[in-house]
């Protein structure tokens, strides 16, 4: 399968175009072998180790029923911090320097191994005050059920955006709650039926 990269907007450059058709992939990651379909290239431009992640998707096979979702990781982390039911981690600067130094070279784009993109779930339920009393006001909660590390990671080096999995059913709520600013439809259908 050709190796697919993502492209950004002049005008939004940390929101990537859909894949394209073309074999191009950054230049740090073209000697590598790539994974089979479409990989999204995520930026660090602040970041020492290496300017960009790769990631492919968690489903790959015809029916899966799981969308490839373009959130902004601020906003994702902060529903994934009202998680009240599963594990959520401590800032970077709080882990052990080993398992920061793990997650680094687990995701650098100089391996042939391309990491999987995070896979979350996503539910509502009522903000805090009248309003979320009143059934008027609710708050998004995402859960990790892969790729928490990765994500936390990113967000302290400097990422923005991310592509995320999701269920088909979650996928409208998900892009409400986390989507990235710049997502259209047009995009958001080209990224869902990448090849």
């Amino acid at each position: 399968m050709p190796k697919t990269s993502m492209s950004t907007f002049p005008e939004m450059p940390s929101i990537p175009s859909p894949p394209s058709s073309s074999t191009s992939v950054p230049s740090s990651a073209s000697t590598l072998q790539a994974a089979s379909g479409p990989l999204w290239v995520v930026p660090l431009p602040a970041h020492q180790a290496f300017d960009h992640v790769r990631f492919k998707r968690v489903f790959t096979t015809d029916g899966t029923r799981h969308e490839v979702v373009l959130v902004d990781l601020h906003k994702l982390l902060l529903c994934a911090d009202r998680d009240d039911t599963d594990y959520v981690l401590k800032p970077v600067d709080d882990w052990h320097v080993g398992k920061v130094r793990g997650i680094r070279e687990f995701l650098d784009p100089r391996n042939e191994r391309v990491p999987q993109m995070p896979y979350v779930t996503i539910s509502k339920r009522r903000a805090s005050g009248l309003a979320g009393w009143l059934g008027v006001s609710h708050v998004g909660v995402v859960a990790f059920r892969n790729g928490q590390h990765r994500a936390r990671y990113l967000a302290w080096a400097g990422a923005v955006w991310l592509p995320v999995e999701v269920h088909e059913r979650e996928a409208p709520l998900l892009r409400e709650f986390c989507g990235a600013a710049g997502e259209d439809d047009e995009q958001r259908e080209a990224v869902q039926h990448a090849p």
